[in-house]
């Protein structure tokens, strides 16, 4: 059958762009060889989220006493977590697929692979070919976990993230090797459960894209649970032919060899580009990314790429955002480019971690005259009232224009505060400005107008 679009992939890139060409008149399918809604829905953010609240609400019981609630001997049982966290994925799968019947668009189970700029060919779970022919062709492939040579993943002692969200039994110890979002939410969720982790980053801080204030304050904030964290620290090998595993690290003061049952590699992602055609029509790429265009248009003007597989922030927000623009232009309007540099990132273990813009240390190195105000959220009503009042918003203004350059919170319900940032950059608002916007009392986003105003030395409650 032909189509208008074919879409490759129904993650949060994929599925929102099929939605979207529906919704300008294109006739669309959608190519998907696993579930709809891809490793997002599936198996990424929306079941990790699932059992990362399971984590938060078992700390709040254990530590009850502190809002003047008795509760005795509060337990966990992991098996049943991982079963509330599958049964949400599972929801917001069958969401999506309501969202497909309701906008009329084809769903084609299989593996699909181009065979030129306006074909693909689909493999169904049978071997069965067939071709699905479209004007043009969004690839939407996403991406797995990676893998490195000394991290071999065997899906029983040396893990992805993927395992590390239905495992059999909850182990007595692990270590986490990779403290970007998916280390540190994975390292939170096990420690806050009762499992000793320890935590392994290359890097000289964990979840190292972020402000240097905010990596300290989650490093002092995982300690303070009684997680085990190294920094500036590589992992050499990984023993697994005893019971457990024997990790080989190479720290600042030597080698040091930690036992535990399961190893978490989380080093990062590896696009799925292989064996979906791209050599053989011709589609460029580097380093593992698709070449394309402001708009997602690759050097085959019929064929498009958005999402983990091209060149930018790997977050489904982005490859939302990636896809919607791509179909604008393939519909004849005139859609704004995406602005990068605006494109707010989040961490959801406990403290939460949210940011978008420059960093200090980023802001300092491109030369440029700022000015730095910080909220401590010990300084908040609302924090303190609510039981969490450790870690702060940090606020970089151009001193020259006011300009906000950059924001980053720690703290509790941080992730939901980011957007207001967002859209001040977007919209260009200046620090005075921003001081000027009153907020309501008592909130936590109360400390984003003190960050602005302690800039320019203006701050009331510290």
């Amino acid at each position: 059958m032909a189509y208008d679009l074919v879409v490759l992939g129904s993650g949060p890139g994929g599925y929102v762009a099929a939605i979207r060409a529906s919704q300008l008149g294109l006739k669309t399918a959608i190519i998907e060889r696993e579930s709809l809604g891809g490793i997002c829905l599936n198996w990424g953010c929306i079941p990790t989220k699932a059992l990362l609240k399971s984590a938060q609400v078992f700390e709040y019981l254990n530590h009850a006493e502190d809002f003047g609630i008795s509760v005795k001997d509060p337990s966990a049982d992991f098996n049943k977590i991982v079963e509330r966290s599958r049964g949400v994925a599972t929801k917001m799968s069958n969401g999506v697929t309501f969202l497909m019947k309701k906008n009329k668009i084809d769903v084609i189970k299989g593996t699909g692979k181009l065979v030129s700029g306006t074909e693909v060919e689909v493999t169904d779970d049978k071997g069965t070919k067939s071709k699905v022919s479209g004007k043009n062709v969004i690839l939407a492939t996403g991406a797995r976990s990676r893998e490195l040579p000394n991290l071999p993943q065997d899906g029983k002692k040396i893990i992805g993230y993927r395992e590390a969200m239905t495992l059999p039994k909850q182990p007595k110890k692990m270590v986490v090797v990779g403290s970007g979002a998916i280390g540190s939410e994975f390292a939170y969720f096990y420690q806050t459960m009762g499992t000793e982790v320890t935590l392994i980053e290359f890097m000289p801080n964990i979840v190292p894209v972020e402000d240097e204030d905010v990596s300290k304050q989650l490093g002092r904030s995982f300690k303070k649970s009684g997680m085990k964290v190294m920094v500036s620290s590589e992992v050499l090998s990984v023993d697994t032919k005893g019971a457990g595993c024997k990790v080989k690290v190479k720290t600042k003061k030597g080698e040091e060899t930690i036992d535990c049952d399961i190893v978490l590699s989380a080093v990062g992602i590896a696009t799925n580009i292989e064996n979906i055609g791209l050599e053989d029509v011709g589609v460029a790429t580097d380093k593992g990314k698709v070449m394309v265009n402001d708009y997602y248009q690759t050097n085959i003007p019929t064929v498009w790429a958005i999402g983990d597989i091209v060149p930018g922030q790997a977050l489904a927000h982005v490859a939302s955002a990636e896809g919607i623009t791509a179909v604008e232009k393939i519909a004849g309007l005139n859609p704004e480019t995406i602005d990068y540099n605006n494109i707010p990132g989040c961490t959801y273990c406990f403290p939460e971690v949210a940011s978008v813009g420059m960093t200090e240390k980023a802001a300092k190195d491109a030369g440029l005259d700022i000015k730095v105000g910080k909220f401590p959220f010990s300084a908040s009503g609302k924090a303190s009232a609510a039981g969490h009042n450790e870690g702060f918003v940090k606020l970089i203004f151009d001193a020259k224009y006011g300009e906000l350059l950059g924001g980053h919170m720690i703290g509790y319900n941080v992730t939901e505060m980011i957007a207001e940032i967002v859209a001040i950059r977007k919209l260009e608002t200046t620090g005075h400005e921003l001081i000027k916007t009153v907020h309501p009392h008592p909130t936590m986003s109360e400390a984003v107008m003190e960050a602005a105003a302690a800039a320019y030395d203006e701050v009331i409650h510290i």
